[in-house]
C-alpha cells in the first residue's frame, strides 16, 4: 500500500478491495490515488457513508478535468462500490449512465518505413551535452527497439545492460505488466544495433556495468531516462522529423506498439503463414495475457485487409465462382 489511508466509512473497505487487486497480479496505482482523494474527500465531509450526494460533490471536484478523466475516475469508483456491494448489498452504487459521454478511441498511427528513416535520420542530428553525452545514440536505439519489438515504453527505460544476452539473442523484460517477466528473441539487425551502441559507450568510458541502464545519460550519475524523459525526446524528434499522423497531430510513442503488430501480421500474411494459429506467439512476445488483449493492437486498416484477402483467395479462391451475369434468375 502507498500512503496510509486516513480513517473513514470507506477506508477499511478501500484497504481490502486495493490488497485483492494487487494479489491478482494489478499494481493498481492510479486507481489506488483516485480512491485515496475519494477517501479524503469523505474525511473533510465528515461523512458517515458515499451516497448519491456525496458522489456528486466529489463529481463536481472533478470538473475541470477533461471528460475522459472524469469518467475513468468516476468508473474506478464505481467498480470499488460493485466489489463493495458484495458484502453490503445496500451501499450505493453510481449510476454510469450518467457519467460524461465517453470520447472517441484515439486512432493509432501505423509508423511506415519512410517515417522511421526520417526518425533515425533527426536522431543522428540530435545535440549532445553534458549531461546527455550518448543522446544521439541512445535516441536511435529506442527508435530501433520500440519498432523491432513493440515493446512498452515503461519496458525499455526499465531494461539494464544485464538484461542483454548477446549469446542468445534475447532481451529479459522484468516483472511487466501482470508482474509477469519475458524473454523478447531479437533480430541480428536489432543485434548490431545494441553492440555498436554499447561499443561506443565503452570507447567513450562510460558505464557498461551489469547493473547500469540500457538508456543511460549522465543526469543523477548515470540513472536510466524515465518513461516521461523518453517521451519529451520522442516527442520532439516527431516535430523535428515531420512524422505526423493523417490528422496533422504526432504520432504517441505508444504507436510503434500497434505498428510492431500489424507488420507481424503483414509479414505472416505475405509469407503464407497461417496467421491464426501464430497469433498465440505474437501474443506471448508482446506481453499479453491472452490472444484478446493482442488484437486491440491490430487496427483493420487498408494493407491487412488486403493481404488477408490475398490469402485468402490463394487459399480457397478456386471454390468461389464469380455469379453468371448472362442469364435470367428462374
Amino acid at each position: 500500500m502507498n500512503t496510509p489511508l486516513i480513517k473513514t466509512c470507506l477506508s477499511s473497505s478501500i484497504e481490502r478491495y486495493v490488497e485483492l487487486k494487487r494479489a491478482l497480479g494489478r499494481e493498481y496505482c492510479a486507481e489506488y490515488r483516485v480512491l485515496q482523494r475519494l477517501n479524503t474527500f469523505l474525511a473533510d465531509l465528515e461523512a458517515v457513508d458515499l451516497t448519491w450526494r456525496e458522489f456528486e460533490k466529489w463529481s463536481q471536484v472533478q470538473s475541470h478535468l477533461t471528460s475522459r478523466t472524469r469518467r475513468r475516475r468516476m468508473q474506478i469508483v464505481r467498480n470499488f462500490c460493485l466489489y463493495r456491494r458484495r458484502s453490503e448489498r445496500s451501499c450505493f452504487v453510481p449510476d454510469s449512465n450518467l457519467f460524461p459521454a465517453p470520447s472517441q478511441p484515439v486512432q493509432p498511427h501505423i509508423f511506415s518505413d519512410a517515417q522511421i528513416l526520417q526518425l533515425l535520420k533527426a536522431a543522428a542530428r540530435l545535440p549532445v551535452g553534458p549531461r546527455s553525452p550518448l543522446r544521439p545514440e541512445v535516441f536511435r536505439l529506442a527508435i530501433v527497439l520500440l519498432y523491432c519489438t513493440g515493446m512498452r515504453r515503461g519496458e525499455l527505460v526499465r531494461l539494464t545492460l544485464a538484461d542483454y544476452d548477446p549469446q542468445k539473442r534475447t532481451l529479459l523484460i522484468r516483472e511487466s505488466k501482470f508482474h509477469r517477466s519475458r524473454y523478447v528473441p531479437l533480430a541480428w539487425d536489432v543485434i548490431d544495433e545494441l553492440n555498436a551502441y554499447l561499443a561506443t559507450r565503452r570507447q567513450r568510458g562510460l558505464p557498461v556495468l551489469a547493473d547500469s541502464p540500457l538508456l543511460w545519460n549522465c543526469h543523477g550519475q548515470g540513472r536510466p531516462y524515465t518513461g516521461a524523459g523518453l517521451w519529451q525526446g520522442l516527442h520532439a524528434l516527431f516535430q523535428v522529423a515531420d512524422v505526423r499522423k493523417a490528422d496533422g497531430m504526432v504520432p504517441r510513442v505508444h504507436d510503434f506498439r500497434f505498428t510492431f503488430a500489424v507488420q507481424t501480421l503483414l509479414r505472416w500474411y505475405r509469407s503464407g503463414i497461417d496467421v491464426q494459429a501464430k497469433l498465440p506467439l505474437l501474443s506471448r512476445y508482446m506481453g499479453h495475457v491472452s490472444v484478446e488483449s493482442t488484437e486491440y493492437y491490430l487496427p483493420w486498416i487498408p494493407e491487412l485487409a488486403l493481404a488477408a484477402s490475398n490469402q485468402f483467395c490463394r487459399h480457397y479462391g478456386a471454390f468461389v465462382q464469380p455469379l453468371s451475369t448472362g442469364g435470367r434468375a428462374s
